[in-house]
């Protein structure tokens, strides 16, 4: 059975290893593993830069998700980002990310600070767009511009 939780340090390694593979997989980049597992490690030694939920099944890792916030000023309240998801193959389209955006839901539900859930998701990744609405989430409202240096 499926069960989702923070993550905690002792994760670092599987998590920085999905994300090494979710960018593989979806926009064709080789990431620089040993900063990947810096910035995984960087997480767990700063909160205030987020947080990391796993999916576990049978007490291996299947899947995990970063959370960062944003501070909103017209609704003086923080926004919650859901970045870096990360389903392993051979569990994906069985309801693990449903899961872990149910976790996610229930944990900030009685949270009056914030205001809600937002996720960016690269336009040509079909299956993950498709997750998305299914869940309910919109995608219409905002359009994302970005600029890297």
């Amino acid at each position: 059975m499926v069960q989702i939780r923070l993550a905690t340090e002792e994760d670092k390694e599987v998590i920085a290893g999905f994300q090494i593979k979710m960018a593989r997989e979806t926009e064709d980049m080789e990431l620089n593993s040993e900063t990947v597992h810096l910035g995984v490690k960087s997480v767990f030694l700063d909160p205030a830069k987020g947080k990391y939920i796993v999916a576990v099944d049978n007490q291996i890792i299947i899947a995990s998700l970063m959370l960062t916030s944003e501070w909103s000023d017209w609704r003086d309240k923080w926004f919650l980002w859901i970045q870096s998801v990360y389903v392993i193959p051979e569990r994906r389209g069985q309801g693990v990310f449903r899961k872990m955006y149910t976790f996610v839901q229930q944990m900030i539900q009685s949270d009056e600070q914030i205001a809600g859930l937002r996720l960016y998701v690269d336009s040509a990744n079909k299956p993950a767009i498709a997750t998305y609405k299914a869940i309910g989430m919109d995608g219409d409202h905002y359009k994302l511009f970005e600029w890297y240096k």
